[in-house]
């Protein structure tokens, strides 16, 4: 049982640290506002449980989180199995990002890294592209950022070295960053 409350804890504690990174998720969710409304997308990544968050947030976007309203365009990049095994049979597993978002990112989109390291490479050579493409890249990441920190133009690290508790601080980054924009469209909608 006290196994089970410090895990607890250690949750409470990682999610009480996200106060720090408000003023940056703020920025991030006016960034996705202003890509919609400049005809742009949020386009999400990530491998493992990244991949499933990626997934996910890009769900409660063009569905509904909470609210109903248009659908928002949002995609993630690990869905397409036979994009994701072509690009990486024919060139290798660190392209199945890059290669996606060299066909599908534009300048007025915002693109969104997920890694709890930090250093996934796939998800490095897309935020690469993503850049070059004039995108605005945003990294959700753990431990000291990895990497992707110093890659991409705003970063949402959990202070965390636990890649579970790291996962948790990023469903509740992606839930309030889903649920300021889905709040900016329904305003608007009512207006």
């Amino acid at each position: 049982m006290s196994d089970f409350l410090l895990k607890i804890q250690e949750h409470i504690t990682v999610i009480e640290d996200l106060r720090d990174s408000l003023p940056e998720v703020g920025l991030v969710a006016q960034k996705m506002i202003d890509a919609i409304r400049a005809g742009g997308k949020i386009i999400w990544m990530g491998n493992g449980g990244s991949a499933a968050d990626a997934q996910h947030l890009a769900a409660e976007l063009v569905g509904r989180f909470q609210l109903e309203r248009p659908a928002i365009p949002s995609i993630a990049l690990t869905t397409d199995t036979s994009v994701l095994t072509s690009v990486g049979n024919d060139y290798s597993f660190a392209d199945i990002f890059s290669r996606q978002l060299e066909a599908l990112c534009g300048k007025s989109d915002v693109v969104v890294g997920i890694s709890t390291s930090g250093n996934s490479e796939n998800v490095i050579r897309g935020i690469e592209v993503a850049r070059l493409k004039g995108a605005f890249t945003v990294g959700m990441l753990g431990k000291d950022g990895g990497r992707l920190r110093d890659l991409v133009d705003l970063a949402l690290v959990v202070p965390s070295d636990v890649t579970a508790r790291v996962q948790e601080g990023h469903g509740l980054l992606g839930h309030i960053l889903c649920e300021s924009v889905e709040e900016e469209f329904c305003m608007q909608q009512q207006g």
